[in-house]
């Protein structure tokens, strides 16, 4: 992020960095940590939205979502409102109807925007 911001490039480039699923706090027999796939890590960056905040909290085990659950629809719709004017697209001609349903579906991370 600094080599990008050393170009001048924060508000063009959005960084995205996530995982599929979240890791027990505890080590298991096996000397490993079991998947949770109910929580997860979503780290966003640049693209002009709004930084330096926590959005969403786990319960005390780290399990599950304590707050509303952000889903992968909020990270699609994140995607789409930084990388689109969502206005402009839905006057534009010729957007296949598949695109403009995701679009419209889909709700940006709360907070980010």
């Amino acid at each position: 992020m600094e080599d990008v911001a050393a170009r001048g490039l924060s508000e063009k480039v959005l960084l995205i960095i996530t995982g599929d699923f979240g890791r027990t706090p505890k080590i298991n027999k096996n000397g490993g940590r079991d998947h949770w796939s109910n929580l997860s890590t979503l780290a966003i960056a640049g693209g002009g939205l709004k930084m330096g905040q926590v959005i969403g909290q786990a319960a005390r085990k780290n399990d599950v979502p304590l707050s509303e659950p952000l889903t992968t629809s909020h990270l699609l719709g994140t995607v789409i409102h930084t990388l689109f004017d969502v206005a402009a697209l839905r006057l534009a001609r010729g957007v296949p109807r598949e695109v403009m349903s995701l679009v419209e579906q889909s709700e940006p991370v709360p907070g980010l925007l």
